[in-house]
């Protein structure tokens, strides 16, 4: 019984959180690829002002939108706090905490030094072969926020990801007794579905990327480095945006 609920628990979790973004996203690569125009022709927006002409209503929009995506983070937590508890609690069982900063540091910017250049390139490589959108990350429109807001959501969206993805998913299926290669490989899958809106490429990277992270969280135990990694990979992407056209102009030759 306590499995079957656990298991309902999961679907749940993921229904209002990062599994119904990969429903849209599938809608969103179904309608990109009905277009007339190539995918490698048609651009991803991503991080947009919503009132440009008025900068404090549009940082108010923009702390919304990175106060609430948070929300599935807070109710994993609380759901594990109070159902089927886990014996260290719910932050300390997944490794999300400040106990290790060391050694979570030193995953962190290990593992992004090697997926960082391999992601860039792959990026490069998925729009030249036609499979991916060229990507604009940053659309803010120019205040004095812009870039506090862009690295707060790279933070927002590390701790979501990786929170939900891998901290809670891996605990709870480790507590319904489930074979861990089953949610490795489930959580990957999800992970590229909810990145499709970009295109084929963003699926496969993140494919990649989400079977990395989880053989690596099986092995260290700990989501804190999966964190400190993604926000690198976000607020690189997020900051260097104006240089991706130079790279692709490059590519191109």
């Amino acid at each position: 019984m306590r499995m079957h609920r656990l298991r309902w628990e999961i679907v749940v979790v993921l229904a209002i959180s990062l599994g119904q973004s990969a429903v849209y996203a599938v809608l969103s690569i179904i309608e990109k690829m009905t277009r007339p125009t190539p995918l490698n022709q048609q651009t991803t927006s991503m991080n947009r002002s919503a009132v440009p002409d008025r900068p404090w209503l549009d940082l108010a929009y923009q702390v919304a939108g990175v106060v609430f995506p948070l929300m599935p983070v807070v109710l994993v937590l609380f759901l594990m706090a109070i159902h089927v508890r886990p014996p260290d609690g719910p932050a300390r069982t997944m490794g999300f905490d400040l106990k290790r900063p060391a050694f979570d540091l030193a995953w962190g910017f290990g593992v992004f030094a090697v997926i960082g250049v391999a992601g860039l390139a792959f990026y490069l490589f998925a729009v030249t072969i036609g499979i991916n959108t060229q990507v604009s990350p940053a659309n803010l429109a120019a205040n004095w926020w812009t870039v506090p807001v862009l690295l707060a959501r790279a933070v927002m969206n590390g701790v979501l990801e990786e929170v939900v993805m891998v901290g809670y998913l891996f605990t709870r299926w480790a507590q319904t007794g489930g074979r861990m290669w089953v949610i490795v490989v489930l959580s990957a899958v999800v992970r590229g579905g909810y990145h499709l809106y970009q295109g084929w490429g963003g699926f496969i990277g993140n494919l990649v990327m989400g079977l990395a992270f989880g053989w690596l969280y099986l092995r260290i135990k700990r989501v804190m480095p999966l964190v400190i990694t993604h926000s690198l990979l976000d607020i690189v992407a997020f900051l260097g945006a104006p240089l991706l056209p130079v790279l692709m102009a490059m590519v191109g030759r």
